[in-house]
């Protein structure tokens, strides 16, 4: 409980820029469906493309048929991409005002540029090996317990 409290208040003062971006993409998609996830928000957005960690929301593809999360599931692709982006929310608290030059526009130039998506293709580079990527797996997987499995792309 005492962790909450305390996630909730870094995230909307220290996290305050980042918290208001992400309220905005919230209230862009508030007829879509949301829950509460270790203190984050969030969202399931129509994207199969990407993901979103911004401040303590979190907004993410719808699962898939297949994939039963009429309880939070513990295994599997759409929980890995869960725990990754919890682990944005974190740098979110650790960062405070400069979480968006540090980890938001560098980690949307890596996601969006085709520069980038070349460059992970030609040298079998995993998305998740830039910095703020790697950083935020480990946060979220060590936060959560969760295991991350590194040879993901």
């Amino acid at each position: 409980m005492l962790y909450l409290v305390v996630y909730i208040l870094l995230q909307w003062t220290w996290g305050i820029l980042q918290n208001l971006i992400g309220l905005g993409i919230f209230l862009w998609h508030i007829k879509n469906r949301h829950f509460r996830y270790h203190g984050a928000v969030v969202t399931e957005w129509a994207s199969e493309k990407f993901s979103l960690g911004m401040g303590m929301f979190i907004f993410m593809r719808k699962a898939r048929e297949d994939e039963d999360i009429t309880e939070i599931p513990k295994s599997g692709d759409y929980v890995r991409t869960l725990v990754h982006e919890y682990g944005h929310t974190i740098q979110s608290i650790i960062l405070g005002p400069l979480y968006p030059l540090v980890i938001s526009i560098p980690s949307g130039l890596w996601c969006n540029l085709p520069q980038a998506a070349e460059y992970r293709r030609k040298n079998k580079v995993s998305y998740y090996e830039f910095y703020p990527e790697k950083w935020a797996d480990h946060l979220g997987g060590k936060k959560l317990k969760f295991k991350i499995n590194d040879k993901q792309s």
